[in-house]
């Protein structure tokens, strides 16, 4: 594998850390696939960076939380490129709704896009990293899935079964596929702007560090992970988020 361009998989690539972890893997000489689901503008502006590199680039359309859907994401990259080496488990959605007013529906689509798209993800695309002999999965856990949430049961819960799926695949896809999780803190997002706007100055005193994250912060991290330099890191959650949690 050392001799051949790697092959990413970036869910949720057109903007945020997804958008930032396609150009920095790009940057890093893989060619990149680029998914998305609603924002095809800014999915093609993430190509352009990514082609202006001189890295062969995809766009795909496809709801992770649909496993024919992810199907045929995979077959098209695979028939395209020639592989995919890398999946990056970066799309996600977010709902605030405490118990109460929490609707059986939204904690499924939640749970469908945050844990099962990684799970239809990582299953279609190991067969071809086991294949090749090599690969990396990383998944994007939360703060949240340490500290759990009093507005969003469902997303924490959802991120905290990351951590479960991250060790299982490590376990069962060893020794050729190393499968890690990084779990952000409060960064620069689309996600994370009613929360940065309301309460800005309130969350930056609770962080060490005294900011937020931007994504290009996380998408270093994550990069390390899917490189030849993390080749003996597997199964962990790498917590980025500034020192406001510890474990």
């Amino acid at each position: 594998m050392n001799s051949l361009t790697r092959i990413a998989l970036v869910t949720g690539a057109s903007r945020g850390i997804g958008a930032a972890t396609a150009i920095k893997l790009a940057q890093k000489g893989c060619d990149v696939v680029v998914n998305y689901l609603n924002n095809q503008p800014q999915a093609l502006e993430v190509k352009k960076k990514i082609e202006a590199l001189g890295r062969r680039t995809l766009i795909i359309k496809a709801d992770v939380s649909g496993y024919s859907q992810v199907q045929q994401m995979v077959e098209h990259a695979v028939a395209e490129l020639g592989g995919v080496h890398i999946l990056v488990n970066n799309a996600g959605a977010s709902h605030h709704a405490t118990l109460t007013n929490l609707e059986p529906q939204d904690w499924l689509r939640l749970m469908n896009t945050n844990l099962s798209g990684a799970f239809y993800c990582a299953k279609a695309c190991a067969p071809h990293m086991k294949k090749a002999g090599w690969g990396r999965i990383v998944n994007l856990s939360s703060l949240r899935a340490m500290t759990g949430s009093d507005y969003g049961s469902h997303y924490a819960s959802a991120k905290a079964g990351i951590a479960g799926l991250t060790k299982s695949l490590a376990r069962e896809l060893a020794p050729e596929v190393t499968v890690n999780s990084v779990a952000p803190g409060y960064t620069d997002t689309d996600l994370n702007k009613k929360a940065l706007a309301e309460k800005s100055d309130a969350i930056r005193a609770l962080i060490p560090l005294k900011r937020v994250a931007t994504p290009e912060e996380i998408a270093n991290v994550i990069a390390f992970l899917a490189s030849d330099e993390a080749s003996y890191v597997t199964g962990e959650t790498i917590n980025v988020n500034g020192g406001i949690y510890m474990r």
